[in-house]
């Protein structure tokens, strides 16, 4: 059979432009099929049954002939409508953003990141997690980001403290030895705590203000399993002051406090000298190396989302002890990637519970 027809030369991959669009009305004027104008323009003849199709309108033709008027209805194909037709298809196309189906989310995001200082992880987690939304409308954390840096968010980085603070740290493989050693050595404590199986295990850390000798500190406690947080306003940064406060959380915490303080880890400053004194034949302390703050990981955590409230260089000593303890409870009714989006609240409560528990006597 011979071929009259080759489709090794058609364009594919390309719509009809308007242009051609104008060269198929001109030739189906000029009586030509749907097959020879496929020919002429290079083009499978589907794909011009299918343009004619979309683009032909009823038109009215009217005659006065003797007097009467009559009215024709006919058929035509017209550039202008097919490419009508085409540029409100084009506006169906491709996926819509997220964003652009409701309100609701971005809405509610915003709210918890600007008033309730959330970051955009926790945000998209929690309402994953709670199914606050329909799942197609909550959009990934990368996505979220991508959402503030567009400006489709009311949030923008500037609200997000722990975003521009953020610098990339390389962890030494030395440790400067030019400072005392108060105790026993992180080295010395045992896996299960630096593996956050068990609950009990403290990281002890201050946070300063504006850097004078006369401000006041905050002293800081931070569980290594549950992440939940104890916040002390000090005097000052000496090791009276944290003694004291070691002192007012023991008489707190009455005959429940060798559950709830097993072992506790702080750096070797000067505040912590007595600290090994204070808590003997109550908790075991250990000294992480000089200069090494990464082996207390947690309390590093723990104070960028106090920095949310106590920028760099403010005074502490103008924070009230009313706001520091709503600082506490923000964090701690805080939820987090790492427990799976629940609260360090929730998680001690659980925690403690279930230690107690297990000091009960069993009953023979």
């Amino acid at each position: 059979m011979t071929q009259t027809y080759s489709n090794t030369n058609l364009r594919k991959g390309k719509h009809l432009s308007y242009s051609e669009r104008c060269q198929i009305a001109i030739l189906k004027k000029e009586s030509y099929s749907n097959r020879q104008i496929a020919k002429v323009l290079g083009r499978v003849p589907q794909t011009i049954n299918n343009e004619i199709s979309r683009g032909t309108i009823t038109q009215l033709k009217r005659q006065i002939q003797n007097g009467k008027v009559y009215e024709t209805y006919y058929s035509v194909y017209d550039a202008d409508a097919g490419q009508a037709f085409y540029e409100k298809q084009r506006l169906n196309c491709g996926r819509h953003p997220k964003w652009a189906k409701t309100d609701a989310f971005i809405d509610w995001a915003d709210d918890k990141m600007l008033n309730e200082k959330w970051s955009p992880d926790i945000v998209v987690g929690f309402a994953r997690k709670h199914k606050l939304f329909d799942f197609p409308i909550i959009p990934g954390t990368t996505t979220l980001y991508q959402w503030i840096d567009r400006g489709i968010m009311k949030t923008k980085n500037i609200d997000l403290l722990e975003k521009l603070s953020r610098k990339i740290k390389t962890v030494r493989s030395s440790y400067r030895s030019n400072k005392r050693i108060l105790g026993k050595s992180i080295e010395e404590r045992p896996k299960e705590i630096e593996t956050r199986e068990t609950f009990g295990h403290w990281e002890i850390d201050t946070v300063i203000g504006n850097k004078t000798k006369s401000d006041a500190v905050l002293l800081t406690l931070a569980e290594r399993q549950t992440r939940f947080e104890v916040i002390l306003k000090l005097a000052g940064k000496d090791a009276q002051s944290v003694d004291q406060a070691i002192h007012s959380l023991k008489e707190r915490a009455g005959d429940a406090f060798d559950q709830l303080f097993k072992t506790v880890t702080s750096d070797n400053g000067s505040e912590f000298a007595g600290l090994h004194e204070v808590l003997q034949n109550v908790a075991d302390v250990y000294f992480s190396h000089p200069y090494a703050s990464w082996e207390r990981g947690t309390s590093e955590n723990q104070h960028k989302l106090i920095r949310r409230f106590i920028p760099k260089g403010s005074p502490i000593s103008e924070v009230s002890e009313k706001h520091i303890l709503r600082i506490q409870r923000w964090m701690n009714g805080y939820p987090r990637k790492i427990l799976g989006y629940a609260t360090p609240y929730d998680m001690f409560a659980h925690a403690f519970k279930q230690e107690r528990l297990a000091d009960l006597p069993v009953n023979p």
